[in-house]
């Protein structure tokens, strides 16, 4: 079984970020034959600072490596390092009806947010879809606002076998454990573009700057709270035990507690679950050339397969060698 999924470097990763996918990759990378990759051309349609994108890229390398991706394990590589997924992607293009990219929901929210519709923004679906084909994965984990993304390259790919032959292996999705809606401190879902992040690898002072930040209501100490509702519990539960989250959650009920209670428990639970990776990280940022090393080795072989994937199509569409 082969896995594949990706991330975007489009800003420090955060705990929304952790919960939603890192977390399951890491935990997935030794089920099957895994690949995961930086999605660094997909980051171009809202990131447009090249010192950026390269630092991102950088950081999220840095990230998954101490979060405890294994590169002997798993297949792990930088996007822009295969040039084999741009060329499929205009293969797919040309079998690719307009009207599916027009009902894709993330399209349509990305504009309804104000982000100008541009042709990336439009085809992101197609370049997604060859992420996941040039290596012929079998399964593609992602959270259930992806599943979509997932579905549109099963179309995609049905529609080029149905034309050119059976060449394209059809995947399927996995929908990933889901944490539901990660809060940030001003009680949104936690997003880089809100501002309302509190990035995985913060520490110390930072770290305690921004959960004393966490909005929360003016209600008196002694009066009940419902922890579903409030933003620190809603936080705090994903990085305790079961046992300690059920007294939290009673004491909220209960009332009598003081917010910077469990605020300084947050506090100290991300440091009991981050601070070994934290140091691993400093230690592997202070070793750059193992990071690119990594990449490089894990786009050679991710290469390797696309190649062979990419060969199938060209002499599926008419592009082998002439007669």
């Amino acid at each position: 079984m082969r896995i594949l999924s990706g991330i975007q470097p489009s800003g420090k990763l955060h705990l929304g970020n952790y919960l939603g996918a890192i977390k399951q990759h890491i935990e997935l990378q030794d089920k099957g034959e895994s690949f995961y990759f930086i999605a660094d051309y997909h980051a171009l349609t809202s990131l447009r600072d090249k010192d950026a994108l390269r630092e991102n890229s950088f950081d999220v390398a840095l990230d998954y490596l101490s979060l405890g991706l294994d590169p002997k394990v798993a297949t792990f590589y930088r996007q822009s390092d295969l040039p084999q997924v741009t060329e499929l992607a205009w293969f797919l293009s040309t079998v690719t009806p307009m009207g599916l990219l027009e009902r894709c929901h993330s399209y349509k929210d990305k504009v309804a947010k104000g982000i100008a519709p541009d042709h990336g923004l439009f085809a992101y679906p197609v370049l997604m879809a060859a992420d996941i084909l040039i290596v012929d994965a079998d399964i593609v984990p992602v959270g259930k606002d992806q599943k979509q993304h997932v579905e549109v390259t099963r179309d995609i790919a049905q529609r080029f076998n149905f034309i050119f032959g059976e060449t394209l292996k059809v995947p399927e999705d996995r929908i990933m454990e889901d944490a539901g809606v990660v809060p940030g401190i001003d009680g949104q879902k936690m997003s880089k573009s809100y501002g309302n992040s509190i990035d995985i690898f913060l520490e110390g002072k930072e770290l305690k700057d921004r959960v004393m930040s966490i909005v929360t209501d003016s209600a008196p100490v002694e009066e009940p709270k419902d922890p579903d509702t409030n933003n620190v519990y809603n936080l705090l539960k994903f990085f305790v035990p079961p046992d300690e989250n059920e007294e939290w959650r009673q004491r909220f009920v209960k009332g009598g507690l003081k917010y910077v209670e469990a605020k300084k428990r947050l506090i100290a639970a991300l440091d009991e679950t981050f601070g070994a990776a934290r140091e691993k990280r400093k230690e592997l940022k202070s070793r750059p050339d193992f990071v690119r090393d990594v990449l490089r080795e894990g786009a050679k072989k991710a290469g390797e397969t696309a190649t062979i994937t990419l060969e199938r199509v060209r002499e599926a569409v008419g592009l082998g060698k002439l007669p």
